[in-house]
């Protein structure tokens, strides 16, 4: 789906980070650090590929309200669906989100992310803008930014976007597009997702 192709960019930004000299703000600071974290983790020699996977898996969870993401990309059949097939969907995107990241960290270096300022759009939630940059090879900055939610003053990611083109919007028409050409069978969905997080595995 399409929502590789955009993680491969972001999971390239995260394997190299340059820290901004200033945060204006606390949703910057939250993104520019926790960044930082998973650069650690991602360069860490000394762990092995197990452990620098358990690592990073707990890094993500910690980032993310994954189970806020889900709920969001199933649409309107989150309220046709039972409980049992909504926790079943939950834990299904989480493992498969979880080996999508798992699939690519580990494969790009280099990249500089810079926090470059943020625009808030409403109350609870800022984007934090950033743009990933080559030094190898120059060119044009990427674009990535990231939808952060403060839940009083505790920060979460529910959304990043590259160039432009928000995942979770990408990732909710492609599941209720698959769902509704599906008799809107969210088992069937979690199917296919437990079939690509053990290709992505």
């Amino acid at each position: 789906m399409r929502l590789i192709l955009a993680v491969l960019f972001v999971t390239v930004a995260m394997t190299g980070l340059s820290r901004p000299a200033t945060a204006a703000t606390p949703a910057e600071q939250f993104i520019a650090e926790n960044v930082q974290r998973g650069l650690t983790i991602l360069n860490d020699k000394q762990l092995s590929k197990v452990e620098r996977r358990t690592q990073f898996q707990e890094f993500l969870l910690s980032l993310t309200d994954i189970r806020l993401i889900a709920d969001y990309t199933l649409g309107q059949y989150r309220r046709t669906a039972t409980p049992d097939q909504l926790a079943a969907y939950e834990t299904a995107f989480k493992d498969y989100a979880l080996a999508v990241y798992q699939g690519y960290f580990s494969k790009y270096t280099g990249q500089t992310l810079q926090v470059v300022g943020s625009t808030p759009p409403d109350d609870d939630e800022t984007i934090v803008k950033t743009v990933m940059v080559d030094p190898k090879k120059g060119g044009k900055p990427l674009e990535v930014d990231f939808r952060v939610l403060n839940r009083a003053g505790h920060f979460l990611v529910v959304d990043f976007s590259v160039e432009g083109v928000w995942i979770r919007e990408l990732e909710r028409s492609d599941f209720t597009s698959y769902l509704g050409q599906h008799g809107g069978n969210v088992s069937s969905l979690i199917q296919v997702l437990r079939n690509k997080t053990q290709q992505n595995g």
